[in-house]
């Protein structure tokens, strides 16, 4: 085959097409939809269909950008006020939980590899770098398993998982990198290690926050005629933000994280179309990053290393995971048992762990190879044990309810700036006791409806309209939130 521009825009739209309807098929049967993204590319890969890919370093450099924004996203509908009774565990999970997930792991590596599979010798810095690889949450496969899991999670779980998630990549790429220095550099001390830790931590989350704040007052004051440029404005100071970090070799994925909480927590004009637009980049990416991770892994490499991936990816589950979390939730005591358990085990793998498998290849480490396919393996694992049985765990442990409607059924926004909050409100027989009139049913003082929705036709209100059950009201009233609070809880 030749390789033209023509034929890469081909393959590529196939594989696309082919991984969305897959997902569709998918979802009838509850499974994630990113695990078929993975298999679309192992599919079609050289031990598959004969598509070959086996630039890591080219892989790497597409997960990165393709992590910052995903990161982003996640931050940029994080709310403040709702982490903000969960930051403690939330943030001491994506921290200690991660280096105790990378200490337990990377223990048993060890064991196994001298007593079981003593033909692959292992050193202990190896298999702690192993373990920092696959030791955070992948916040790309919890964001979009949680989001599209029609169930609600008591006890606040689902944001202190996204929280976790979408915080705790930083800090397994820190593990990383200090752990491939060390392989290369053995005179690195420990103390060396938790400078580097506490510099690129410190300085990732400072930039973060300051790119943030300096593009939310630019956003507002450049006063540009084209809407649509409003996007391309926040992508290139996220980029931005994540380029000046690497420079000066601080933490760009928790930054990129931080300037996406406070993006989204900041009071700017256009945030409607801003959110439309990454929501379905991030979809893009998810994609494109899924598929070409599962292209880049050597099936027969994967297969050979399987069992010791099996002992490995069973123990993070059933031993690592949980051990982590319940130690690093000790003085959270208000936290209940099955809240601890199901945290446990929503510690799924996905996106992030296969990128910084690549770390160590595109470093050169020795038997570099070995982590790249296990963590793939482990990924497979978690994906479709963990991934296909969340909503049947949070029922057994009796933290599931009904989710409320989302989405629009109108399908109408209003503008941030105005400071006005938008309602959509269903017409039910107790609202029409008093009488069925708009000028009948009890609404607040500040309350005020602008349309009626019935069935697929749309009415003016006036007072004297009659509404019916299951009509939609449109409702809009004074925004909640006084101007300038949610900044203040960033200051």
């Amino acid at each position: 085959m030749i390789i033209n521009l023509t034929t890469i825009l081909l393959v590529g739209s196939i594989l696309l097409l082919v991984a969305i309807l897959f997902s569709k098929v998918g979802h009838r049967f509850g499974i994630p939809a990113l695990l078929l993204f993975l298999f679309t590319g192992m599919i079609f890969g050289s031990d598959g269909l004969g598509l070959h890919f086996e630039d890591a370093q080219m892989a790497q450099n597409i997960g990165v950008v393709a992590l910052s924004i995903i990161l982003f996203t996640g931050g940029m509908d994080t709310k403040l006020s709702v982490i903000k009774p969960v930051i403690g565990p939330g943030v001491v999970l994506s921290t200690v939980g991660v280096l105790l997930t990378t200490l337990f792991t990377g223990g048993f590596i060890y064991f196994v590899s001298e007593s079981v599979y003593t033909s692959v010798a292992l050193s202990v810095p190896f298999c702690m770098l192993m373990a920092a690889t696959m030791s955070s949450t992948d916040s790309a496969s919890v964001f979009a398993l949680l989001r599209s899991q029609r169930v609600h999670l008591k006890e606040n779980l689902k944001p202190m998982l996204e929280l976790e998630s979408g915080s705790n990549d930083p800090m397994a790429y820190m593990l990383t990198i200090v752990l491939i220095g060390y392989l290369q550099h053995s005179s690195m001390n420990g103390w060396e290690m938790v400078l580097t830790f506490l510099y690129q931590f410190s300085i990732g989350l400072l930039l973060g926050f300051l790119f943030a704040k300096l593009l939310c007052w630019f956003i507002n004051v450049v006063n540009i005629s084209n809407r649509t440029l409003y996007p391309i404005l926040v992508l290139s100071g996220l980029f931005a933000c994540y380029a000046v970090c690497d420079l000066i070799k601080a933490n760009g994925f928790l930054a990129t994280y931080i300037f996406g909480i406070v993006i989204g927590n900041q009071k700017i004009v256009n945030r409607g179309i801003i959110n439309h637009f990454f929501d379905g980049v991030t979809w893009l990416l998810q994609i494109i990053l899924f598929i070409m991770l599962g292209l880049l892994v050597n099936t027969r490499d994967m297969i050979s290393s399987a069992a010791l991936a099996i002992l490995i990816g069973v123990f993070m589950m059933l031993v690592g995971r949980p051990l982590a979390v319940f130690l690093s939730l000790l003085p959270f005591r208000k936290i209940s048992l099955r809240a601890k358990t199901f945290i446990s085990w929503v510690g799924l793998r996905g996106a992030a762990p296969i990128i910084f498998a690549t770390y160590p290849v595109v470093s050169d480490v020795p038997q570099a190879n070995l982590i790249y396919g296990i963590v793939f393996f482990i990924t497979l694992i978690s994906l479709s044990a963990q991934g296909m049985t969340i909503t049947p765990v949070a029922r057994m442990l009796g933290l599931a309810e009904p989710a409320p409607p989302e989405g629009s059924f109108i399908g109408v926004e209003i503008p941030e700036e105005i400071g006005a909050d938008m309602e959509e409100r269903k017409v039910t027989k107790e609202m029409l006791e008093k009488g069925a009139q708009i000028k009948d049913i009890q609404l607040k003082e500040n309350e005020l409806v602008i349309l009626v929705r019935r069935n697929d036709k749309f009415i003016v209100p006036k007072g004297s309209v009659i509404l019916h059950e299951e009509d939609i009201l449109l409702i809009v009233s004074p925004n909640k939130v006084e101007e300038g609070e949610s900044s203040s809880l960033l200051l």
